[in-house]
């Protein structure tokens, strides 16, 4: 079912810090005076719509498809790397938006998903959209419009599968572009079968069964539409001093190895599952199969009884006696190792120390998924990390692949 459990992981832990850190949400992540590279968008941590940490926000402008006078640019869009697809909460989405039109299935009937994350899931219908990121542009896209109130009626069997994530509050922030390495966010196993708890068809806005869904008309991964520069993705962040800082700030470039700014260089590939995304981790003796590199989660997820874990401010996360610098093993699909070195630092004191810091390289949490390691946010600061989608030439052979 590839990645469609997976996604985003922002920490209830994290979530409830609001009114802990500095400043609101305003401002966005895709601007700027200076114009960029057309395959280079800005991206930041910041405080967010949560006034929260280690979440990392670009900006998107959706457009009604071939109509450039009916487009809004929404900042505050969290950039996940464990997920596919564009996700907008309906209440950011101003009036010229408000009719997009919708993906239906051979009947005419609206698909509407339930997009099952780690922590909850969203549900709302699939709508067609032009997509810009930076100089690049995505022709109707489908995306996920999350909590539209034309569905109100939410189905059991997606209900079930955790708290709701259909508000900016209850999210975190304006919605999500889903970068990861596949295509779409189900794939074949949608297509073929009725999955219940996933996709839906509506015939009112009351009444949805289960239904498989082609894979063209799931909810895309928008870069891979792109005309040019659609083979992958990099984030590009500054390293992080130990005690944090105030806010970061770093680049998303589209493409690798298709222009002068996106070179693989003398990267690590690392084949990840074509099926899952997937690799393997190896720390301190113990084997982690499930492990996923992931820029929407806020913090490296890993069981272990190495560490306490706090119960003071970051109640939930990793709260060792003084800052640990370790190491892991990280084996691709193809058997290729490389060595990882992270730090976890004692959150609940860097979070009393710094109270208005949103960036921090060495947070980490338990995992209550035993067979899982995370490498989210902190693991990105101070790389470049690229990711490769399936089936896409690359100078590092064919997707799907991370590298660092």
């Amino acid at each position: 079912m590839r990645s469609v459990l997976r996604g985003a992981w922002i920490a209830a832990a994290l979530v409830a810090l609001a009114g802990c850190g500095g400043g609101g949400g305003g401002g966005g992540g895709g601007g700027g005076t200076a114009a960029p590279p057309q395959n280079t968008q800005l991206v930041v941590v910041d405080p967010g719509p949560a006034n929260t940490v280690n979440l990392l926000f670009t900006s998107v402008t959706v457009c009604t498809p071939g109509d450039t006078g009916r487009c809004q640019t929404i900042d505050h869009i969290l950039v996940d790397t464990g997920s596919t697809g564009l996700r907008i909460i309906s209440s950011v989405l101003n009036a010229t938006l408000a009719s997009l039109p919708a993906q239906t299935d051979a009947s005419g009937i609206p698909i509407v998903e339930c997009m099952q994350f780690l922590d909850g899931f969203s549900w709302g219908p699939v709508k067609l959209a032009d997509v810009w990121v930076a100089g690049e542009k995505a022709s109707s896209v489908p995306i996920q419009v999350i909590g539209d109130p034309a569905y109100p009626v939410i189905p059991s069997a997606c209900a079930n599968t955790g708290p709701p994530g259909n508000t900016v509050a209850d999210f975190g922030a304006n919605g999500v572009i889903g970068l990861g390495v596949f295509l779409e966010d189900c794939g074949v196993a949608c297509a073929s079968t009725s999955l219940v708890g996933l996709y839906y068809a509506c015939p009112t806005s009351s009444t949805c069964r289960a239904a498989t869904v082609p894979t063209s008309k799931q909810v895309q991964n928008p870069a891979a539409m792109f005309p040019g520069d659609n083979n992958g993705v990099i984030i590009d962040l500054p390293a992080i001093a130990p005690s944090g800082a105030a806010t970061a700030t770093g680049s998303l470039i589209f493409g690798v190895g298709t222009q002068a700014n996106n070179g693989l260089g003398a990267a690590t590939v690392v084949p990840v599952d074509p099926d899952t995304g997937n690799v393997v981790t190896v720390y301190n003796g113990r084997t982690y199969a499930d492990s996923f590199f992931d820029s929407g989660s806020s913090v490296l997820f890993f069981g272990t009884t190495a560490f306490p874990v706090c119960r003071g401010i970051a109640a939930g996360l990793y709260c060792p006696a003084s800052t640990q610098t370790l190491s892991a093993i990280v084996r691709g699909a193809n058997n290729v190792s490389s060595t990882v070195t992270f730090s976890v630092a004692n959150a609940d004191a860097l979070f009393a120390a710094n109270p208005f810091f949103t960036a921090f390289g060495n947070l980490a949490a338990p995992n209550p998924y035993s067979t899982g390691f995370d490498w989210g946010l902190p693991f990105h600061f101070g790389r470049r990390v690229y990711t490769v989608f399936e089936g896409r030439m690359s100078p590092g052979g064919a997707g799907p692949y991370v590298a660092y």
